[in-house]
């Protein structure tokens, strides 16, 4: 398994088994195995395949189809062809018929979308299928299906012409700003290669036009065995899955004078050039430096991953370089980077870019190039090389302590990059044991001399500014921006100070408090303390991780306490004192106080409660509860990250603004609550005129000065007795003064009656379809199922009917449910992205499917559909923290009994089809609801 940093970071790591304890030096020429985690093979006809038992989660298995062939491949009159071959994969084959598949897989517990799926890229088309496999026909008709996806496909005209609207649809989902620039990005970025003129969307003419003989030809030429994987993952024996996919897929065969598969070249950038690019929908200002690219190196030794290392290291250390530059008072930008990093398939170079604010393109491009040239000029210091392999180490330990808590999706993917580009997987015991051996070896002086080699002195180089054009963003001239990079190359740099920092978070430990009551739930496998304090602290100790503790803590009172006149004051109080940093340390100091520990604490005011919650390894609780203990003391004080803070907030605010689905979005908002003042709407910059340092500032103090009331939980990998002088001794020593523990009621009430509203924002012809459904009801745990049940079947019905059999949509459905507070109420939205003439269209059909279901009633085998795959998540989610950490903390916040939760499966199997057609009648009614459109502005 490679490091995830790694792959972030597009390095292709690879390497070699070492024996372990041995101290000789290790042999850089020694080529990089496949570790024993893993059987790799290929059949006769050049189908490869990769197995691996892994039981995480239990009873599952994840398949996928690799097939390397995207739209790189495609002729001229292809155009989208690759990705529409994709689409054909669910509408008709051999051994099922149009509708069947989903259908099929629905009924063994799938969800369209979210379980099974698929993408395309420029390089490859992937086909993701999980399994539950205590259902032997499923794993076996799961084989089936991949079968048939790999040459198995109809090709039915008819049903070719009908998914044309649906994958419309999805192009013209994916129209606006963005792809408008890049419309006009690609073709420089990609210069004189073939991947400027084949975006995987394909083009509007070619996806209504193309012919049918076009598809077959392309489905013919590449869909091939030696072109394909596949990779099976999970709660499967691998005799048994290796002779599935000998019966399936040897009698594949290759065509006759096939054609060959030829990635397509890059050419090298010899001259230097500025590109100006502008939309008025832009909701960022952004800026590049893309140096030239060169073919990124293959890893095949030990020495090529000692060298990805080596590249690793510079990448992290200069990138915190520059994201130290945002804690400035006025920052040069809102955020960037720089680094070696792969662009397409077998190619990469060095780059930098920036998210730009209100100074402009300027500042951005002189601070950038300035930490290039200083990180080449002077390198990097030893205390900088040091944290980054101490953070580097601990994250291989991190994943080599979970080795056998690894969800199978992870491996499957690992093995689809092996395929696909050569990313070595050795297994993490072998990997961990490469990195202890290879990091002493890195001296400071191999990062300093990659950072000479990788940061370019003087090259050609493309500059690229994205973005508005208007007001306070004037754009920049295309010579003049090319100048300003020039110039800032030649500009003098010194070398950088780094500044000592303390090697304790805390001064002095606070005095220890003490248990005073203790209880247990045996069913639940909880343990409860009550501490000295008067704070209450629950404990779950688990087995699904190794290494891994969630801590949430919640309170009601939060935002609610505060009136209209300290609604942003109230809104951001967390996230201006953690701007500031915590104790004696900055946000930055902070970061490099912690390097190497898996640690973090976020607290805050949410609208009706205060909230916190962490995570930690194992080693690193107490670190977690030091951070936990600083957050409940005096919040630091600094102007200068403050004034940062708000000028990146109302930056980004800006941006976000522009685009059309904000205005639409807030539009929703402002109707359905009758622009009621304390709705929160999206971030706008005069919102942030509105925070005062000193009131956020003591409203967080307010709250957070005081652990009263609250209730602290804990679960992961820990026992009770190990950690209770710890929690003792933070938690128990807790200030808890009184204050106020109840939300109040700010009176936001959706508006009654039929509300139709039609929104005008935006230069595409797209829209979108906004239906609310709100009222009054109680809450219970019975009705709250009901209430999600004709959720899931609805959405079933849109996705059979809107999308499948009208083609009027690509994507789209319901959410919602029911809430207690601040009273108890439903609120259940439909949202349907739409062509502009469509509306009126997809209105009449939405609401007429919810009229069949109130009338007619439900179909009993949707509702099972729906049953199902709840069952199948619910039994996964039994084996996660972070779904007991949920579930204990909305228990403690309510006042319910927690045993509930082991009632889910029972309650889930009472609902009727009756029940779901009852709440239909009952929440989604005909005359009591909220409509707006977005239309395009023409």
């Amino acid at each position: 398994m490679i490091s995830r940093l790694l792959r972030k970071l597009g390095v292709a790591a690879v390497m070699l088994a070492l024996a372990v304890g041995v101290q000789a030096a290790p042999d850089l020429t020694q080529v990089l195995p496949i570790g024993p985690q893993v059987t790799v093979g290929q059949l006769d006809n050049g189908l490869t395949y990769y197995i691996q038992k892994n039981s995480r989660p239990e009873k599952r298995l994840e398949l996928r189809l690799v097939v390397k062939a995207g739209s790189i491949l495609e002729d001229e009159d292809q155009l989208g062809l690759a990705h529409f071959t994709e689409h054909m994969a669910f509408n008709g084959s051999t051994h099922f018929g149009k509708h069947e598949l989903i259908s099929y897989l629905q009924s063994i517990g799938l969800k369209f979308g979210a379980d099974l799926n698929a993408y395309t890229s420029f390089n490859e088309t992937v086909y993701i299928l999980p399994l539950p496999t205590d259902n032997p026909e499923a794993v076996e008709k799961g084989f089936l299906v991949l079968e048939d996806w790999a040459q198995g496909l109809s090709f039915n005209a008819a049903d070719v012409d009908a998914e044309r609207a649906i994958v419309l649809e999805e192009w013209r989902l994916g129209r606006g700003a963005e792809d408008r620039m890049n419309q006009k990005l690609f073709p420089k970025l990609f210069e004189g290669s073939l991947y400027a003129k084949r975006l995987p969307i394909g083009t509007k003419e070619s996806l209504e036009g193309f012919s049918h003989d076009a598809i077959k030809r392309f489905y013919k030429d590449w869909y091939r065995p030696n072109l394909m994987a596949v990779v099976v993952v999970g709660d499967i024996e691998p005799q048994a899955a290796k002779a599935m996919v000998e019966a399936h897929f040897s009698k594949l065969k290759n065509p006759a004078n096939e054609r060959p598969r030829v990635y397509a070249n890059v050419p090298v950038r010899s001259q230097s050039e500025a590109l100006v690019v502008t939309d008025k929908e832009a909701t960022d200002n952004e800026m590049m430096i893309r140096y030239p690219l060169h073919p990124a190196p293959t890893v095949l030794t030990l020495g090529d991953y000692r060298q990805a290392l080596v590249e690793q290291l510079f990448n992290s250390m200069l990138g915190l370089r520059i994201q130290e530059l945002t804690q400035q008072s006025q920052p040069p930008f809102l955020g960037g980077g720089s680094g070696v990093s792969k662009l397409v398939r077998g190619y990469q170079s060095f780059s930098s870019g920036a998210a730009l604010g209100r100074q402009g393109v300027e500042p951005a491009v002189d601070a950038l190039v300035q930490e290039n040239m200083r990180a080449r000029k002077f390198g990097f210091s030893s205390a900088e090389l040091e944290r980054t392999k101490k953070s580097m180490l601990r994250q291989l330990e991190q994943s080599y302590a979970e080795r056998d808590k690894t969800n199978s999706a992870g491996y499957a993917d690992e093995y689809l990059r092996n395929f696909l580009e050569q990313e070595t997987i050795p297994g993490i015991a072998n990997e961990l044991e490469y990195v202890r051996t290879l990091l002493p070896t890195i001296a400071l002086a191999d990062v300093n001399r990659y950072a000479q080699e990788a940061i370019p002195e003087q090259a050609a180089k493309l500059v690229v500014y994205m973005g508005t054009d208007q007001g306070d963003s004037p754009a920049p001239v295309e010579a003049d921006l090319l100048k300003r990079v020039l110039v800032a190359e030649q500009n003098a740099v010194g070398a950088r100070e780094e500044k000592a920092l303390s090697q304790s978070l805390m001064e002095q430990p606070p005095s220890a408090g003490r248990v005073v009551a203790e209880q247990h739930n045996a069913p639940l496998g909880l343990t409860e303390w009550e501490l000295s304090n008067g704070v209450r602290v629950i404990l779950k100790p688990t087995d699904f991780k190794n290494d891994e503790i969630l801590m949430a803590v919640n309170r009601f009172g939060g935002q609610s306490l505060y009136g209209q006149a300290d609604m942003f004051n109230a809104g951001y109080a967390g996230l201006v004192a953690a701007s500031m940093g915590v104790g004696n340390f900055s946000p930055t100091e902070l970061q490099k106080m912690l390097a190497g520990k898996v640690v973090s604490v976020n607290t805050g005011l949410q609208t009706w409660n205060d909230a916190a919650n962490g995570h930690a390894s194992q080693d690193d609780l107490e670190t977690m509860l030091q951070l936990l203990t600083l957050k409940f003391g005096p919040t630091r004080l600094d102007a200068d990250l403050y004034q940062s803070f708000i000028s990146r907030s109302q930056d980004a605010a800006r941006h976000t603004m522009a685009s059309p689905e904000s205005e639409f979005s807030n539009a929703i908002l402002r109707t359905l609550f009758n622009n009621h003042p304390r709705v929160a709407l999206l971030p706008s910059p005069s919102d942030f005129d509105q925070v005062s340092l000193e009131r956020s500032r003591a409203i967080y103090q307010d709250r957070f000065a005081s652990a009263k009331g609250m209730t602290f939980i804990l679960v992961g990998s820990f026992t009770p007795e190990a950690i209770k002088p710890l929690i003792a001794r933070y938690l128990g020593s807790l200030p808890t003064p009184d204050l106020p523990m109840q939300y109040v009621d700010l009176g936001i009430r959706p508006v009654k009656g039929i509300v139709k509203k039609d929104v005008r924002a935006g230069t595409e012809a797209k829209s979108t379809v906004s239906i609310s459904f709100t009222g009054e009801a109680m809450y219970s745990d019975e009705e709250q199922l009901r209430v999600q049940a004709l959720v899931e079947v609805l959405n079933l019905r849109i996705i059979d009917v809107l999308r499948e059999k009208l083609t009027l949509i690509y994507g789209g459905g319901m959410g919602g449910g029911l809430s207690r507070v601040p009273y108890n109420h439903y609120q259940l939205g439909l949202t349907l992205p739409c062509a502009p003439d469509n509306v009126d269209k997809v209105i009449a059909a939405a609401l007429g499917e919810i009229q069949k279901l109130q009338e007619a009633g439900v179909d009993a085998a949707d509702l099972a559909k729906v049953k199902i795959n709840w069952h199948t998540t619910h039994r996964k989610s039994l084996r996660e923290n972070g779904y007991w950490m949920g579930r204990l903390a909305s228990a403690t916040l309510y006042g319910d009994d927690p045993s509930r939760m082991l009632d889910y499966d029972r309650l889930v199997d009472a609902i009727t089809p009756a029940d779901v057609q009852a709440a239909a009648q009952r929440y989604l009614q005909r005359d009591n609801y909220v409509q707006v459109v977005l239309y395009p502005e023409k």
